[in-house]
């Protein structure tokens, strides 16, 4: 297993949860995909082949079924061309799986796609540090206040590495996470160098 020593002194509640991409035979579940990923971080698991949010269904890849009308009912965007707009503009999964496993990394084996965090800025500050360290920039971050765990901080960084997001009117209403918190999802072929990287640039106070 991969040490995240260093990672996981970032952490101040609960711990790191993993995402996992597979075939293993899972349930529809009545939650959303992030309050799954907020359960995980205090000790539940789930296997999952659906979940009740429309926009999550779209970003993971369980429907091709665009959220762009529930976009615009909710008051999101100015008119319908820029609910569509919006909707298009979400990372999307490309359906390769059938599952996702969301579980703490203290109940995971060893395999995963994304290491999920939930960090106060300063400890995110660190996380882009240790990033720099290695490749001498920083990275993007894209988010437009939507489909922010699952597409800020599942699928992005499952292409780019590393995904951060300020979270989502979703999000922060059904999973509870502190406002002072901001999610992180760094893919799994990324944490040994986001490690080393925390263990060799000096920490904010020293």
């Amino acid at each position: 297993m991969i040490d995240i020593s260093e990672i996981g002194t970032l952490v101040d509640d609960g711990e790191p949860v993993c995402i996992t991409f597979g075939n293993e035979k899972g349930q529809d579940s009545d939650l959303l995909y992030c309050e799954m990923v907020h359960k995980a971080r205090y000790g539940e698991s789930f296997i999952i082949e659906k979940q009740r949010c429309s926009a999550g269904d779209y970003v993971l890849g369980f429907t091709e079924n665009s959220p762009a009308d529930y976009y615009l009912r909710s008051g999101r965007y100015i008119d319908r061309p820029t609910a569509e707009k919006a909707a298009n503009s979400l990372p999307r999964m490309g359906k390769t799986y059938s599952s996702i496993k969301i579980e703490p990394l203290s109940q995971n084996t060893g395999n995963y796609d994304i290491l999920f965090l939930y960090l106060k800025p300063e400890r995110v500050m660190r996380i882009i540090q240790a990033y720099a360290y290695h490749f001498a920039k920083g990275e993007n971050i894209n988010t437009i206040g939507a489909a922010s765990i699952c597409g800020d901080c599942t699928v992005q960084p499952l292409k780019n590495g590393l995904g951060l997001s300020f979270g989502c009117k979703g999000s922060r209403k059904h999973s509870y996470y502190a406002s002072e918190e901001v999610p992180c999802g760094i893919s799994q072929a990324l944490i040994e160098k986001i490690e080393w990287g925390l263990k060799n640039t000096p920490s904010t106070f020293d």
